[in-house]
């Protein structure tokens, strides 16, 4: 992949909930092809990135482009994952109408899902090793297969760029890296933007981090010091590198 073209372009931007600033003059580019994690105490901003982003809230000051142009017009060209499933999983709905979910907006507005728009899922479903869930109730899987359930659902519109809420919240050690390593095989082919709690886990995986507490910090991952961890989290954080049995 082409690594030559900014992907997302944020320049001096400010942004407030009621009054209360939220980020102050946050600038980042992403280039095509990177893989960048952001990383931030609760309540630093994180979600909030990944909204303007996405177009669906506007800063109050600075400017936003997405493949160079207002974010609500490339939202085409991005694929979401949110944190947790917006569905009731109660409700009796497949793995594969969730996925197919994913083609609203590509299909036709009237009438039943075309034959490609299956096909598309049922590639997105083995890109991320669940096919084999297609005929499964979503509401009985588990919560690392609901996170690669979304992850299809994504990836079905074939976007250019792929934006992850801290996806593995609700999963164990293990079932964390076995996404992170679907994540690191994906951005072979899309941009990945995630936010995540863990600087630890991510570090081993991503190309950037952006350490997010109102303002922004960019850095390669190999020149995370302690100092720009603390500054970040404004106070003493201890990184733990995580290890998974095998």
């Amino acid at each position: 992949m082409s690594q030559n073209k900014d992907v997302v372009e944020i320049d001096q931007v400010g942004f407030a909930y009621d009054g209360d600033l939220v980020l102050e003059d946050v600038t980042l580019t992403v280039r095509q092809g990177d893989f960048l994690g952001v990383v931030g105490p609760n309540g630093s901003g994180k979600t909030t990135l990944l909204k303007i982003i996405l177009g669906l809230i506007h800063p109050l000051r600075g400017k936003v482009r997405v493949f160079g142009q207002p974010p609500e017009r490339a939202r085409h060209l991005i694929g979401y994952v949110p944190q947790h499933a917006d569905l009731d999983s109660s409700f009796p709905i497949s793995v594969m109408d969730v996925v197919l979910i994913g083609r609203l907006g590509k299909a036709p507005r009237l009438g039943r899902y075309r034959k490609t728009d299956r096909q598309t899922a049922e590639e997105a479903m083995q890109e991320v090793e669940i096919y084999n869930l297609r005929s499964r109730r979503f509401g009985t899987l588990s919560g690392g297969q609901k996170q690669r359930v979304l992850m299809a659902r994504a990836l079905v519109g074939k976007p250019d760029l792929l934006l992850l809420d801290e996806p593995t919240t609700s999963v164990d050690g293990r079932v964390e890296q076995d996404i992170y390593e679907l994540l690191k095989k994906l951005n072979e082919k899309v941009t990945i933007i995630l936010v995540s709690h863990d600087l630890g886990f991510i570090s081993s995986y991503v190309k950037h981090v952006a350490c997010v507490n109102r303002r922004l910090v960019c850095n390669p991952t190999n020149e995370i010091t302690g100092d720009v961890i603390e500054a970040c989290y404004s106070g003493p954080v201890h990184m733990i590198k995580h290890k998974c049995e095998l």
